[in-house]
């Protein structure tokens, strides 16, 4: 089998084409429909080939496209037609020569498809399937017919609530799994001391360093992930006073080329107008595509330089140096990188992935107390939504948390990054529903931070708060068990964080809500908890429940 190769088979109204170029255009490959290219030789349509020659004429012409088109060249995705799997040696063919995955469908999707017209490459299937009395009895009948070819392929992706990109992107991440591109034995840190975990994303592997004193020795780690070329170091005129001079200092002994771009500390600098700054900025520095971007600080940092990372010149290189432990054990991690408009946080934004996040535990020593303790609030949650044993660890060790212990501190920002990194790895473009769980407390979170225009609850305490909500909501709805919403409100008291926001807007911050992403349709989804450790998605909270619970929070 070819790692070059991705062959893309799947019942008619799956996306196969509109996928395959999807993917080719994301991976940077050639793209390949076996379909086009029969119509491009015969010279007529696929209907005239089969009125004037014969199936079997059509199906040779098929197995001649698709032999081609697997051994005419590497780095090529190739879209089937619906109905060549069933024939032997085009399977044969399929299974040998490269990646086969299959697009996957319910047969009242694919029924909904194909009379909306959003797939009609398949023009053999198309009009007979859509005919007679009954076509979903025939949609069924058909497709359980080819399921036993369809399970010969090497990954299946359902695409009933996915968009194009969407599925694009877990084709993607499953030939990098498969043919190893993603494995950690491949990036440069597996084995080292430093390494915390990896997030495998479908732009490749993504190293999480996490350690003590490890700003002194950026430059070294940038060389040894790979990274050459001029540096543009972003970061907030309070970070900077702080870090910058050693970081230079790392910097120009590793012999890099580097410039600093600062800029006002605070959630309101992370702007569409700050963006464009920037923006400018890189441009009078002639920055290119193969340069890389620096973002030291904070989540503002990460979240603005990312987003302008993403943006200018189609796609820079990008770092994240976090020096705040909610950067550290959140916003660095994941690829989620935004700006906020006035009606809400996290409007304009994009998923890109850094290439290397480097978290030097010794700089959260520095930090205001009331900056640590936010921070905690999202390795809290992660306890909360998917590690048990996490989450005692804050109830058993507390003091020793509060008062940093260097080892215990390290051990468990490097736990808590590690989870979020499963979790991005699993769905890194929140199109499973299994990274939604991260968002635990954050749906009225965010409200309070918009609503509140970014200047009186820092991101964690808006999550503690958020966390209290959603916990009082699921106890209410049957779902959170008392004792477990008794555990963290407890936690959250004894780390110094917020249950609650007396006075608050609660116009303004349900209207905040309503613009949120989580939100789908009419309704909002909501990330309670089953029990300790166990999280869910739910999106049949009534609004009025949700309304009482915001009442009651500022009281």
């Amino acid at each position: 089998m070819s790692d070059n190769i991705i062959i893309i088979t799947g019942f008619s109204g799956t996306g196969k084409s509109r996928v395959g170029r999807a993917v080719a255009q994301l991976l940077g490959w050639e793209f390949v429909d076996t379909d086009a290219e029969v119509v491009r030789r015969a010279g007529k349509p696929i209907s005239r080939i089969f009125r004037d020659e014969g199936e079997d004429a059509f199906r040779r012409m098929e197995r001649e496209a698709l032999q081609q088109a697997v051994s005419g060249g590497q780095r090529r995705v190739v879209a089937t037609g619906a109905g060549a799997i069933m024939n032997s040696v085009s399977l044969d063919i399929m299974d040998k020569s490269g990646f086969l995955v299959c697009l996957e469908a319910r047969p009242e999707t694919i029924y909904q498809r194909l009379r909306q017209g959003q797939e009609s490459t398949d023009e053999l299937e198309i009009r007979p399937l859509l005919q007679g009395t009954d076509p979903l009895t025939r949609i069924r009948q058909l497709k359980a017919e080819r399921q036993p070819a369809y399970a010969q392929a090497r990954w299946t992706v359902h695409t009933d609530a996915l968009s194009v990109e969407e599925v694009a992107q877990e084709v993607a991440r499953a030939w990098r799994r498969a043919s190893g591109k993603v494995a950690p034995t491949e990036h440069p840190f597996f084995g080292a001391p430093e390494l915390a975990a990896t997030v495998e994303a479908s732009s490749g592997s993504c190293p999480l360093l996490v350690g003590w004193g490890l700003l002194p020795r950026l430059g070294e780690l940038l060389h040894h992930a790979g990274i050459h070329g001029p540096l543009y170091v972003v970061t907030d005129d309070r970070v900077g006073a702080r870090y910058m001079r050693a970081v230079q200092r790392s910097l120009q002994a590793a012999e890099f080329e580097a410039h600093s771009f600062t800029f006002p500390n605070g959630e309101k600098s992370k702007s569409l107008e700050m963006a464009t700054r920037l923006y400018a900025w890189l441009a009078h520095r002639h920055a290119q595509r193969g340069h890389t971007l620096v973002a030291l600080g904070g989540g503002v940092v990460g979240d603005l330089t990312g987003f302008v990372a993403a943006t200018y010149n189609r796609g820079m290189g990008f770092v994240q140096v976090p020096t705040s432990m909610a950067a550290m054990m959140d916003a660095s991690i994941g690829g989620k990188t935004a700006v906020n408009l006035p009606e809400a946080k996290n409007l304009v934004g994009a998923f890109y992935q850094p290439r290397l996040v480097v978290a030097d535990v010794a700089a959260l020593k520095t930090l205001p107390p009331r900056e640590t303790m936010e921070g905690w609030a999202e390795a809290i949650k992660h306890g909360l939504i998917l590690d048990a044993g996490l989450f005692r660890t804050f109830e058993e060790q507390a003091d020793q948390l509060l008062a940093l212990e260097s080892e215990l501190t390290t051990e468990v920002i490097r736990r808590s990054m590690a989870i979020k990194a499963r979790v991005v790895s699993e769905d890194e473009r929140e199109t499973t529903g299994y990274r939604t769980l991260l968002n635990y407390g954050h749906t009225i979170g965010h409200g309070l931070e918009a609503a509140t225009e970014y200047g009186t609850f820092l991101h964690g305490e808006g999550v503690s708060i958020g966390m209290m909500g959603a916990a009082t909501i699921g106890q209410r709805m049957g779902v959170t068990p008392k004792d477990v919403v008794e555990r963290q409100e407890a936690i959250l008291r004894k780390f110094n964080l917020p249950v609650a926001c007396p006075g608050v807007d609660l116009e303004r911050v349900e209207a905040a809500m309503a613009l949120d992403k989580k939100a789908e349709g009419a309704s909002m989804r909501w990330v309670l908890l089953e029990g300790m450790g166990r999280a869910v998605v739910r999106g049949d909270v009534p609004q009025e429940l949700v309304r009482q619970v915001l009442r009651e929070l500022a009281e």
